[in-house]
């Protein structure tokens, strides 16, 4: 396992047992999918860079990782998180964090994109419609940065690879180092992260699944819940139950997995750029929330 694997994992771990709104966590579970599910997808991803070669790491860590998790699950848990995870995984040890992941993006190759189209056919994630360029479902013919640049405004994991992790680095960890100064615990410092993702970007799943009208409704719902005071108020925390319940009012629609995936990535830099520890409270105790 890279030195950094169990930071990757934690971050997994992490992000599925707190309890957001819409998502898997402890206590809500979706027709195909529960919690446990999430957890053995975070054990089954080993990390382990040292057997790739140079000319398929990126693409190679991505494949190999979600062949893995097929082992373990049935259904598509983690592959944004994957995504989002291998490269930073891969540059974590840089002494320039951000300058190295952002070479490490301009250095892929056909061969990482075609690695990467055989993962995503082995997860299948929900959603997936056709791409007016480089679908997924023939041969690249573009390195893994060019095709994510095709898709980046359709698709905010995509848009990360695009611009070097920006929103990553610029807005997400922020968002949750800020919360985990203001309420002292992990859980509440996610959940206040979801609400604000959620309020300044339409989740890219959402869309996929239900059109861009209805990921901005979610969006502005959300937005409103930061207006009642968010988590902080009883005001806002009844407005995040009442928006948890639309979440789930019509199977696993709305569920808002591209927003948990990114938040994933955000735990991931902040643990390894010592914002946060392990050893980190967890648990919000509030009597209203989910």
């Amino acid at each position: 396992m890279s030195p950094y694997g169990h930071l990757a994992r934690l971050s997994m771990v992490w992000e599925a047992t707190a309890r957001k709104i819409g998502n898997v966590h402890p206590g809500a579970r979706f027709v195909d999918i529960e919690y446990m599910d999430f957890l053995r997808s975070a054990m089954s991803v080993s990390w382990d860079v040292r057997s790739l070669s140079y000319r398929m790491l990126l693409g190679g860590l991505i494949y190999e990782s979600v062949q893995s998790t097929r082992c373990s699950v049935t259904s598509n848990t983690n592959l944004g998180m994957i995504l989002l995870l291998a490269p930073l995984v891969l540059t974590a040890e840089s002494d320039n964090y951000h300058a190295a992941l952002v070479e490490l993006l301009a250095s892929t190759d056909v061969r990482d994109t075609q690695l990467l189209y055989k993962a995503i056919r082995i997860a299948s994630p929900g959603g997936l419609g056709d791409a007016p360029e480089q679908d997924i479902r023939n041969e690249p013919t573009v390195t893994l940065l060019e095709a994510m640049r095709l898709a980046a405004d359709r698709d905010m994991i995509a848009r990360q690879y695009a611009n070097g992790f920006a929103d990553v680095f610029d807005f997400g960890v922020p968002a949750f180092t800020d919360a985990f100064a203001r309420f002292g615990c992990v859980e509440a410092a996610v959940v206040d992260s979801q609400l604000r993702w959620l309020a300044a970007y339409p989740d890219s799943l959402i869309a996929r699944k239900n059109g861009s009208a209805i990921a901005e409704d979610v969006q502005k719902r959300a937005a409103e819940v930061l207006r009642l005071g968010g988590i902080a108020t009883p005001e806002g925390r009844a407005a995040g139950v009442a928006l948890d319940k639309h979440l789930r009012s019509d199977g696993n629609k709305l569920n808002p997995g591209t927003t948990a995936d990114l938040i994933t990535a955000c735990l991931f830099v902040a643990l390894r750029e010592n914002k946060v520890f392990p050893s980190a409270p967890f648990r919000w105790d509030v009597p209203d929330w989910l």
